[in-house]
């Protein structure tokens, strides 16, 4: 199954390359958007069909980790944004096979250690992310719930990547998977 959900993702890739390329090369924010966008959407997609393998507390624990740190990706989180992210974890079809109070306690968790100590919250938020690497369908799974918070106004940011990217390195998944 993630042999079709890599090859889907590079076919995106390469649609994306080669209608925003055209010898200018990528620029950051400009190319891109709409292919990151279907990416998302592709993502989304392939995760709500592996619904039923995702009921582990690695999975769980992992992916409250990833959303707290695409939340805190520029350096901080506001009211608002930890509302929104909150929502977003709620409202994802794949995280309701766990009780939300518990997903609210784990993402509020990491939020509050960023926020108040952004390294070391960093340190123990990516030391619970790589707890996910033993089973490679839920490391690709925590990769793609972050991908879904990180894309879900259309856009994931330079910050967003490069944590995307930071999460990818520690549960052994590679970044280009997911474009990124």
């Amino acid at each position: 199954m993630w042999d079709r959900i890599k090859d889907q993702a590079k076919g995106l890739q390469q649609q994306a390359g080669s209608r925003g390329s055209g010898g200018q090369g990528r620029t950051g924010s400009g190319s891109g958007g709409g292919s990151k966008a279907q990416l998302v959407g592709l993502i989304k997609s392939q995760l709500a069909s592996a619904k039923t393998e995702l009921k582990s507390g690695a999975y769980r624990d992992a992916s409250m980790a990833v959303c707290a740190l695409v939340a805190a990706a520029d350096g901080s989180v506001d009211p608002a944004e930890r509302q929104h992210v909150e929502s977003l974890i709620l409202q994802n079809d794949v995280l309701k096979n766990f009780p939300p109070e518990q997903l609210r306690q784990r993402f509020n968790k990491h939020v509050d250690q960023l926020s108040f100590n952004f390294q070391q919250g960093k340190n123990d938020a990516m030391t619970e992310v790589a707890k996910a690497a033993k089973k490679p369908a839920e490391a690709r799974a925590v990769v793609q719930t972050g991908f879904v918070v990180a894309g879900a106004d259309g856009y994931v940011s330079p910050p967003e990547e490069q944590v995307l990217r930071e999460v990818c390195a520690a549960l052994g998944v590679s970044p280009q998977e997911f474009g990124i």
